[in-house]
């Protein structure tokens, strides 16, 4: 039977085949193919649908698969967007003979009719009846084949139709179906079509068969996951069986640097994942923990710098001072050069807030090239954050030091425990406890978080630890750490750390230029001086950026070009003096002692005052003295009574009279034993009338029997006095050793009388 050849307007489709009987929609933008089918749509409504190949700018017959469908256009609608939507009914396959010159928008195309002609009526009637049952096999195991094509396969004789329609409303790939398109004889593509649809009623089966068998195992809460199980297994019959996470996790242990020991236990831990409800809570725990075990360094650890000229450089280059310190890590550097061993020692830097204690810490990381974490212990009271929470819970967590190796991710950097004289205990646990075995060399090999479950190493762990106090750490903790003492600044360390680095900092920091301001010496000194009062260097830096604030925003405005701040200006920037210096009294004065004292902030003079009214022996504390304070001052009273004969001091006076004991600034707490001596000398002027030497300043422990004991912070008690202008000061002889340790640049110009008794004390202080 002769073709016929028609001209008919294109339309390129990609990823789509058009078999016969297929109605679908498609979008048209080039307003040429859209006019040719309108053009169309006013006679018989034909067009002819071509797949491409592959993308490219102009259309050729090349560039087309050979074989399409004439079309019919059931509806064309324009778009908001000027687009075309038309509704095309696939009718019967045509073959291109050419496509037109002007961009492939008509093509040349001969019609290709079914050749039933040469098939046998029987064998006909066979393979319609045959193709038929196979759809309807296909449609009882395969759900969402359209019912409506059921009913019409069976009033259609022509089998190539009846083919189509079938292939039509199978669920198929776009290759499959597009190979179907060129099959252009009857028979060849009746074969085809028996080939896909066995194999469609063979996966169907088996899915259903999957689906059955799964339906066995699962209950109600369970049926997410084995939906998931049963898809899983389709791909396999499929061969398409992507990477799983499973599989994600065991590629993962493979890379993982641990040992043997380890890796058994996470790859147990993925085994139990397989087994659990995907979309369960037990499911998302397991799942974090894996997570957990495969992030931990088990045995991944970082090169160490052992370049001690360079460690020492950059000490120096971030601290000003210090020098006890630094020694000490240069000491820890070398040693562990020639061990060729990490870990060691725990450091304890203790000292004042501001001055550099985790910052030393950070130095000491970046001299010795190891990953820094710091590990804030401030507050911490419940146990769970050190060793972690058991996984009985959704919600549970690894603890602090686990975290802390994770984030570094080697399994040797320096952690920082900051604050670890601010942990406490409650009904949740003993944290100080807790940290022992983290802080003990001997046991932290294996050191067991509730979390992990499996032994971690610490023992190449580099612990610097901070405190403000060392009488606020918990005795065992105290123990197992090797203490540093970061003193308070003098005010030329002060002096230096604001010029070389503080200043230099915030100009940086506030977008300053040394051109468009300067800061000069004596400005830093007063602002040292009278703006102030602190062991470190926080409330410095402060200062120093509020006058660069205000400075920048001078510049900006245009009230000066360049600024220069000087101790004459200073106030302009920073108001009027915060602090003035404690000066020495100008003459002795009865009843009043000048004592010396530490706190948090550095050293401090106090003058305490004692008055004598008549009563009945009432001895009266005010000045918020804490309960050892005040048990010094009861002993101080109770010495004096014992020497009253020497002194001549009535019997009864002590009856008749009743004794105040005041300390300035009574809305700060005071408390400890240094002040002994100071108010035993107070009281003695007092009931005495002997004046006490203004020009004295004390500091020691009083016994029953008028021994003075030591006591500590000798440092900051010294420069309190130095900077009061008072240049004798009298300390416990058995403090000499701390005396010694201080730098000669605080005892320059001082006077200092060690003293073992108030038989001494008070020849010094008293002026007869």
């Amino acid at each position: 039977m002769p073709m016929s050849t028609r001209t008919l307007p294109a339309i390129i489709v990609k990823d789509a085949a058009l078999l016969p009987g297929l109605i679908v929609n498609f979008t048209i933008i080039q307003k040429k193919v859209a006019k040719a089918c309108e053009e169309s749509l006013k006679g018989d409504g034909l067009v002819f649908v071509a797949s491409q190949k592959e993308p490219s700018e102009k259309i050729t017959k090349e560039s087309l698969y050979e074989i399409g469908a004439i079309s019919l256009i059931r509806q064309i609608n324009k778009m908001p967007d000027k687009s075309f939507q038309v509704m095309l009914e696939s009718k019967i396959r045509a073959r291109i003979v050419s496509v037109d010159a002007d961009g492939g928008f008509f093509v040349d195309v001969e019609e290709i009719p079914d050749n039933e002609e040469s098939l046998d009526r029987i064998e006909k009637e066979a393979m319609l009846r045959h193709i038929r049952e196979l759809f309807f096999e296909l449609s009882n195991v395969k759900p969402g084949i359209n019912s409506n094509s059921l009913k019409s396969l069976n009033t259609i004789e022509e089998l190539g139709r009846t083919i189509d329609l079938i292939l039509v409303n199978t669920p198929l790939p776009y290759a499959v179906r597009l190979e179907c398109l060129e099959i252009t004889d009857v028979r060849e593509r009746y074969e085809r079509a028996v080939t896909i649809l066995n194999d469609e009623i063979q996966v169907a089966r088996v899915r259903n068969d999957l689906n059955r068998k799964v339906k066995e195992k699962v209950n109600k809460n369970q049926r997410d996951y084995y939906l998931r199980e049963e898809m899983d297994s389709i791909r396999k019959e499929l061969g398409e069986d992507a990477l799983s996470e499973e599989q994600e996790y065991r590629r993962e242990l493979a890379e993982l640097t641990a040992s043997d020991e380890v890796k058994a236990k996470i790859e147990k831990e993925i085994n139990r994942l397989s087994t659990l409800h995907d979309g369960g809570s037990e499911a998302q725990v397991e799942r974090g923990y894996i997570e957990t075990l495969l992030e931990m360094p088990w045995d991944k650890e970082s090169e160490d710098r052992n370049d001690i000229i360079a460690a020492k450089e950059i000490l120096d280059r971030d601290h000003f001072g210090l020098e006890k310190v630094k020694d000490r890590i240069l000491e820890f550097l070398s040693v562990r050069t020639l061990t060729g061993k990490g870990g060691g020692p725990i450091i304890c830097l203790i000292g004042p807030p501001g001055t550099g204690k985790t910052s030393i810490a950070r130095s000491i990381a970046d001299a010795l090239n190891k990953q820094y974490v710091r590990v804030s212990l401030g507050g911490v009271r419940d146990e769970a954050e050190i060793r972690g929470h058991r996984r009985t819970y959704v919600g549970a967590m690894p603890g602090n030091i686990a975290n802390g190796l994770r984030q570094a991710g080697v399994k040797n950097p320096l952690m920082l425990l900051d604050e670890i004289d601010k942990v406490s205990s409650d009904y949740k646990g003993d944290t100080s406890s807790a940290l022992l075995e983290v802080l003990d060399s001997e046991q932290n090999k294996h050191f067991r978080d509730h979390y992990i479950g499996i032994p971690i190493d610490l023992s190449e762990v580099m612990f610097v630890a901070t405190a403000n106090s060392a009488g606020d750490i918990p005795r065992p903790l105290y123990d197992r750490m090797e203490i540093i003492e970061v003193s308070s600044y003098t005010e030329n360390e002060k002096f230096h750390i604001g010029k070389d680095y503080l200043i230099k900092k915030q100009f940086e920091k506030n977008g300053l230029q040394p051109s468009k301001l300067t800061i000069n010496d004596a400005a830093l000194k007063k602002i040292i001086s009278s703006y102030t009062r602190e062991a470190g260097v926080r409330e410095l830096e402060r200062k120093i950026g509020e006058v660069c604030r205000k400075a920048a925003r001078s510049i900006l405005e245009g009230k000066e070009r360049k600024i220069v701040v000087n101790g004459k200006n200073l106030s302009d920037y920073l108001g009027k003096e915060k602090y003035k210096k404690d000066t020495a009294a100008k003459k002795d004065q009865v009843g009043i002692a000048r004592g010396l004292a530490w706190t948090p902030v550095g050293g401090d003079t106090l003058s305490i005052e004692v008055n004598i009214m008549p009563g009945k022996g009432v001895v009266e504390l005010t000045g918020q003295m804490g309960d050892v304070m005040k048990e010094s001052a009861m002993a101080g009273i109770s010495y004096i009574r014992s020497v009253a004969d020497k002194y001549k001091i009535d019997k009864d006076f002590f009856e008749k009279n009743d004794i105040h004991i005041h300390i300035p600034e009574g809305a700060v707490p005071k408390d400890g034993p240094s002040a002994g001596i100071t108010m035993a000398t107070a009281v003695l002027s007092a009931v005495t009338k002997i004046p006490v030497s203004g020009r004295i300043a004390m500091t020691g422990e009083i016994t029953l029997r008028g021994r003075v004991l030591p006591v500590g912070g000798l440092k900051e008690k010294i420069l309190a006095a130095k900077s009061a202008g008072i240049r004798r000061v009298l300390v416990p002889v058995e403090n000499k050793p701390d005396i010694e340790d201080i730098s000669e640049e605080i005892r320059e110009g001082m006077d200092i009388i060690y003293v073992t008794s108030m038989k001494e004390v008070t020849a010094l202080a008293l002026v007869d």
